[in-house]
């Protein structure tokens, strides 16, 4: 079957001066920031990046890679940065069809990453105690396009533990991430991992010597950082910025 635009998908909007944006495509008129307005309804049926005049301008639809949904998202919280959100589903092995989920919904950065790596097939369970984390998590799920494998659960986690299991992955981004490590060992399927987030080093050391404690295997600790290289014909360079440090990745699995 060609590869044509359907009624409710996601995309993204290219073109003319404006920066790109998420946008369902219906029919009906949607507002677009504040200052656009837009009909997508004749695109249904039409092959993404097809040119289509706006405005006196001309636009392109297309797929929405992860980075275009993750570069797009309302924030509440501070984000998981891409660096780490797309590490974290790596190390918790989030793979298509999968069962995952993480502690500490936030904005909804992790939990965009998850549901992309898990696919249409696979789910996806989110936890926060915050209602209102959970509301914009939620909200910034459904512009990505999947609310239909994403289940929000307001829950204290480091409290109450974790309410499902024969987990695949678990993915921590909360403050006292120890406190969760042993409900995590009890949710994970044999061979499942958990890892978490952590700004600082107390934080990652009493994560890791929770994972230990609870006999986690292949425990190990990492740290990311992006530099952007300014690249020019002879004058190839690093970028005098860079993305240094934003936090530290911890991991373990269950064996036993």
């Amino acid at each position: 079957m060609a590869d044509i635009w359907r009624d409710g998908e996601v995309a993204v909007l290219r073109g003319g001066t404006a920066p790109p944006v998420i946008v369902p495509i219906r029919r009906g008129s949607q507002r677009l920031g504040h200052d656009l307005v837009v009909d997508l309804g004749s695109q249904i049926g039409r092959a993404p990046g097809d040119e289509f005049p706006l405005l006196g301008e001309t636009y392109r639809l297309l797929r929405p890679t992860l980075a275009d949904l993750l570069g797009s998202i309302e924030r509440s919280a501070q984000i998981v940065t891409p660096k780490d959100a797309v590490h974290l589903a790596y190390l918790i092995g989030a793979a298509p069809g999968g069962r995952v989920a993480e502690a500490g919904a936030g904005s909804g950065a992790l939990t965009i990453a998850l549901a992309h790596a898990v696919g249409p097939s696979g789910h996806v369970t989110s936890y926060d105690r915050r209602a209102d984390f959970l509301a914009v998590a939620r909200r910034n799920v459904e512009r990505a396009g999947f609310a239909d494998r994403v289940e929000f659960r307001e829950r204290d986690v480091a409290r109450d533990g974790l309410d499902v299991g024969d987990l695949a992955g678990i993915a921590l981004d909360l403050p006292e991430p120890w406190e969760v490590v042993a409900s995590a060992r009890g949710a994970l399927a044999p061979g499942g991992a958990v890892a978490a987030y952590t700004p600082t080093y107390n934080q990652l050391e009493r994560t890791v010597r929770a994972m230990r404690t609870e006999r986690l295997t292949d425990v190990r600790a990492l740290e990311l950082i992006e530099r952007a290289l300014h690249v020019g014909d002879g004058g190839t360079r690093p970028a005098f910025e860079m993305l240094g440090h934003t936090g530290f990745l911890s991991v373990g699995r269950k064996v036993g």
